[in-house]
């Protein structure tokens, strides 16, 4: 699962000069959208709205099915060249859905890891659909026998690094300056615990586990939680936590915290932590305290802001969520009660609302999802909320249909926001 680093080392970073051409024209476009004055009011609003100043709702559109999109197709054939490219083609189909997102004024590049994984090699059997689901192997058999867990460490390897950033800087680096996110490799879904547990152990041993063997699972956690603590420890000494490693699943400003910005080296209390539980949406919310929330509050105490939950329903987790000293913002995604969640959260907490990205596939899609918007406006008027569009694999070839979207959510929000 993290063979990705490994493949990058592979090959030399260098971008040819018909790529670079592409490149080149896509970063002037860019740049001029991240020129345009919009972006400064949207800053602003974002940082008001996460810091519970102001309850009208932000909309971000997090997936739009760029894979359907022709001008997403990438062209270029460098394996940098494509990333890069992908970043641009992204960005400028993003910019067109008119939603409230921000788009920085440079490109960013994560730096290439010399360690990444727990020792553990996971095997994964794929349909035979491009995106499709998968099944992975998980190689922890019997929680009794660890022999091949290997505490992770945060190490980069600066002459890649330096090599990718030296290829991207001459392409486009008088267009557009080119940032190197050297935030550590476990954070987002590699440091929550409850992804990679799920890749290591399997969810559905885990979830015998906490039955069958609950002392083993939690010298599990307890292990990969002061891994990933260690990490973050580590990063933060060799000062590779920037404002370019802000994590919330949304815009991530606030009036608490410093703004992104380019190469600022700072401590994690300046910066907004994430964290989800989406392997334990079956899990109780007493068993998600023991055996997962308790692993995760020693990473997440160290950081300014914190936002909890991605696709997982958190209705019944709330309460216990609220041990997090530092949490701002919650997900409500498309399977939790949304009045549930405003009611417990009593609008201590900025409540992402996520409607069902199902509701723009069909003939009557529009009056299916103005009436989802709808419900969720009125029902979290008076809090402070966004609503992210995310999690969208097919728009069923209408590339017009996000906008569309966007334009609804307007309306709904000056109907009843």
């Amino acid at each position: 699962m993290v063979i990705c680093f490994i493949i990058v080392l592979k090959y030399a970073f260098m971008i040819n000069s018909a790529d670079k051409t592409i490149l080149r024209g896509l970063a002037e476009q860019y740049r001029q959208i991240s020129d345009d004055s919009i972006q400064t009011p949207r800053r602003r609003a974002w940082s008001r709205l996460n810091s519970l100043l102001d309850h009208k709702p932000l909309i971000y559109v997090r997936a739009f099915a760029a894979k359907e999109r022709a001008d997403c197709k990438l062209t270029t054939t460098d394996p940098l060249a494509r990333r890069m490219e992908n970043f641009f083609r992204y960005q400028l189909a993003w910019y067109g859905m008119g939603d409230d997102s921000i788009f920085e004024p440079y490109i960013t590049l994560p730096a290439v890891f010399a360690h990444a994984g727990w020792g553990y090699d996971v095997k994964l059997t794929r349909v035979d659909v491009e995106g499709g689901s998968f099944k992975a192997d998980y190689p922890i058999k019997d929680l009794n026998d660890l022999s091949g867990f290997v505490d992770p460490v945060h190490k980069i390897n600066e002459e890649k690094t330096l090599q990718m950033f030296e290829a991207a800087n001459d392409a486009v680096g008088d267009i557009l300056p080119v940032a190197i996110d050297r935030t550590p490799f476990y954070t987002m879904w590699h440091g929550d615990i409850a992804t990679d547990l799920g890749y290591l152990r399997g969810m559905e041993n885990f979830m015998l586990d906490i039955m069958d063997s609950p002392d083993e699972l939690k010298r599990l956690c307890d292990r990969m939680g002061r891994g990933v603590l260690s990490v973050h420890e580590q990063a933060e000494e060799a000062g590779d936590w920037s404002l370019l490693s802000h994590r919330n699943q949304a815009m991530p400003y606030a009036e608490e915290l410093p703004w992104p910005a380019m190469d600022k080296p700072v401590k994690r209390k300046q910066l907004w932590g994430f964290m989800a539980a989406q392997e334990f949406a079956l899990i109780s919310p007493e068993h998600h305290d023991e055996f997962l929330l308790q692993y995760q509050l020693p990473i997440l105490k160290e950081f300014g802001l914190v936002a909890y939950g991605c696709c997982e329903d958190l209705t019944r987790k709330i309460d216990m969520l609220k041990q997090i000293p530092n949490l701002r913002r919650i997900s409500v995604s498309p399977f939790a009660n949304v009045e549930k969640c405003a009611e417990a959260s009593n609008g201590q907490y900025v409540l992402s609302f996520r409607p069902r990205p199902a509701h723009l596939v069909g003939d009557n899609w529009k009056d299916v999802a103005r009436h989802d918007l709808e419900q969720g406006i009125q029902t979290l008027k008076g809090t402070s909320f966004d609503i992210t569009l995310k999690d969208v694999e097919t728009l069923e070839g209408d590339e017009n249909r996000a906008k569309e979207w966007v334009r609804l959510a307007r309306e709904t929000i000056e109907k009843y926001g």
